[in-house]
């Protein structure tokens, strides 16, 4: 399990290590700060193009094998982004390192839920919030002190050693998995999602500062739906899918995944309003904006600890609906604070929120897949990811045109405080929604263990969803 958290953790806090480094990568390569976009879009397109196909890969080659390539890779290429001399070169590393983020997460979700029964997946969910949650809440903290005290390319160098230390520790103890009917590659499912998740992530991450009705983005993300909506087709009607949407059929699983999605993009999307809010409307650096969300992060390290307690008061669906509540209740409460606010209102506050969402992160984390069989983790593990990753990509674009809109209305006013206060309630209404969902799934269906599970068919891959009595 340490190999996995430390190589999540590496790969999820650079995913907001670099923004902090962004301003001083465009002084020192003399380009403009609108041109530094592209090394995070470049690291996300190349992310949403092998996340996919992670799942077969793992099955196919063997998920030790797989992973600890990607590891590799993530981590050489971090060494190369800290040596990169001019922009060109800076994105194409990033590129590798999205590349091989794609296929770290899923692969190694996949061996962590095949190692551990139902009932015991608790304690994992427990511990993947590290990675998951309290990464990317750290991640500005991080890069601010190493810009401020060294230089911008630490932000990557500091990936050296835990790739290093992970990467040895992985080849000497995680158990090699293969799947005998992982089936042939499916190039063309592969073809229509690279094609269409990179043209929808690219839509999303521009269409905020272009303007959604642009032609650019319009043509960009009509093909990224297009490809996307063939994809699905193709792959419900496929053998050997590279996707098995029927996953889906399982109403745990969907409404879990679905559930998951918006409790990412409600807090990546705090994780991202914030700190704008408080450095352009309040007047703060980004290293105080960042060690006052910190207190996010370590709400969420107490409620992965005190989970267990909670789940025995009021059981797993308790916890899930009082999570889901409370960090929306403590959203609209930082809405609503003045500028003159003492900086430890919005320490507690955050807090909470870390508290309140942690306990229903890592509910969902161990429910999931509880009906799924050890033959299919990998596929589900990657069906669930690709779920995060457009949740979260989906509500960061909602929020950021959010903002874009209330402040054009306000004469480009950055320092206005509205803005963010309507996207800080927009991202309240993602963990409402989140609750209403919940309902969907019937009180026991939360408990573990299960006595239902999905198991592969003999015949086809479309057939292994059906449950077994």
């Amino acid at each position: 399990m340490i190999v996995y958290v430390m190589a999540m953790f590496m790969a999820a806090m650079d995913g907001t290590i670099v923004n902090v480094a962004l301003p001083t990568i465009s002084q020192e390569f003399q380009i403009s700060p609108a041109a530094t976009g592209s090394i995070n879009v470049g690291y996300l397109v190349s992310l949403a193009v092998f996340l996919p196909i992670s799942g077969w890969l793992g099955d196919r080659f063997g998920t030790k094998k797989v992973f600890l390539v990607a590891l590799a890779i993530f981590t050489v290429s971090s060494a190369l982004c800290g040596l990169a001399t001019h922009l060109f070169s800076l994105n194409l590393f990033r590129i590798c390192q999205g590349a091989a983020g794609g296929l770290l997460t899923p692969v190694g979700m996949a061996m962590l839920y095949r190692t551990f029964l139902p009932e015991e997946r608790s304690k994992v969910a427990r511990t993947l919030v590290l990675p998951i949650a309290v990464a990317p809440a750290i991640g500005p903290v991080i890069g601010g002190l190493l810009v401020e005290a060294m230089s911008w390319p630490w932000v990557f160098y500091i990936n050296i050693p835990f790739g290093f230390f992970a990467f040895f520790f992985g080849l000497k103890f995680l158990n090699e998995h293969k799947e005998n009917e992982a089936g042939s590659f499916d190039f063309r499912g592969f073809m229509l999602s690279a094609v269409g998740l990179a043209s929808l992530m690219y839509a999303l991450n521009h269409g905020p500062s272009v303007g959604w009705l642009s032609p650019l983005i319009l043509s960009i993300g009509g093909l990224g739906l297009l490809f996307v909506s063939i994809f699905i087709v193709v792959q419900l009607r496929t053998k050997n899918p590279m996707l098995n949407f029927h996953l889906l059929s399982d109403r745990l699983f969907q409404t879990m995944s679905i559930i998951s999605a918006l409790c990412v993009a409600g807090l990546l999307g705090i994780l991202y309003v914030f700190p704008l809010m408080y450095q352009n409307a309040f007047g703060a650096s980004a290293l105080e904006s960042g060690l006052t969300t910190f207190p996010e992060a370590i709400g969420l390290i107490i409620a992965s600890r005190i989970m267990p307690w909670s789940t025995k008061k009021i059981g797993v669906h308790g916890v899930i609906r009082m999570g889901l509540v409370g960090s929306a209740l403590m959203l609209i409460c930082l809405s609503l604070i003045s500028t003159e606010a003492s900086p430890w209102i919005f320490r507690m506050i955050l807090f909470s929120v870390g508290l309140f969402l942690g306990h229903t992160v890592v509910s969902v984390q161990a429910i999931s897949f509880n009906n799924i069989s050890p033959s299919l983790m990998g596929r589900a593990t990657t069906l669930f990811n690709v779920h995060n990753r457009l949740g979260s990509a989906v509500g960061i674009a909602i929020l950021s045109s959010i903002i874009g809109m209330k402040q054009t209305a306000f004469d480009g006013d950055y320092s206005s405080v509205i803005p963010y206060q309507i996207a800080l309630l927009v991202a309240s209404l993602f963990l409402l929604l989140a609750l209403i969902l919940t309902f969907r799934i019937h009180t026991a269906n939360f408990e573990m263990p299960k006595t239902k599970r999905f198991t592969r068919s003999d015949s086809s891959m479309n057939e292994d969803v059906k449950v077994s009595k």
